[in-house]
């Protein structure tokens, strides 16, 4: 079910017409620059979609970019906007609970999938698949809506959160190294409240 919803929103909704575009994701992008990781740094972006992070990431230098998700239609578009360059990415289609890396990576980002799992359960093997999936030292960036955010996102309902609660998801394998609000502005000029954390493995 899940994955006919999202074939459909990338096979209807133009890059534009959804409420996560952003043609400058501008926070993903500065955290991922802050921690100072090698351009060889092994870097996941989880639920990304067609996003441009991917792009932005490429710009920069690095080298060693993965990109999960549910959608092969949004995969699809991506690697037709990326022409040559997609070759310097690894893409993975998969429901991110049913993902299994053969490798461990140093970021693991997560900008607006992570809200989707609603059920404590997915939520604790999300949990306890980004610790196993993570190297030693190695770096947890989430994005997700705030409790001043929306309640739903694409007609799916949401979890919200606050940074009490989104550092209880992950305390048992992470230490939270800074956490803060920001609002995005999406194409329908509206605003969505979102809190972005940055963790680090211990």
């Amino acid at each position: 079910m899940k994955k006919e919803h999202w074939e459909n929103v990338f096979t209807t909704k133009q890059e534009t017409e959804v409420s996560w575009y952003q043609k400058q994701p501008k926070t993903s992008v500065d955290l991922i620059e802050k921690l100072n990781l090698s351009k060889e740094a092994k870097i996941i972006d989880v639920g990304g979609g067609d996003s441009y992070l991917i792009d932005n990431l490429l710009e920069l230098g690095y080298t060693n970019l993965h990109l999960l998700d549910i959608s092969s239609k949004a995969i699809k578009r991506i690697k037709n906007r990326l022409g040559a360059k997609s070759e310097n990415v690894t893409f993975i289609v998969s429901d991110i609970l049913d993902f299994k890396p053969e490798i461990k990576f140093d970021v693991w980002h997560d900008r607006a999938s992570f809200h989707f799992l609603t059920e404590e359960n997915d939520i604790q093997k999300y949990s306890n698949l980004v610790a196993n999936s993570i190297a030693s030292n190695g770096n947890l960036i989430i994005g997700t809506f705030s409790e001043n955010g929306p309640l739903k996102c694409s007609g799916l309902p949401i979890s919200q959160y606050n940074e009490l609660k989104m550092k209880a998801v992950f305390e048992n394998d992470f230490d939270l190294i800074e956490s803060f609000t920001e609002d995005h502005q999406t194409p329908f000029d509206t605003t969505q409240n979102f809190i972005f954390g940055t963790f680090k493995k211990r």
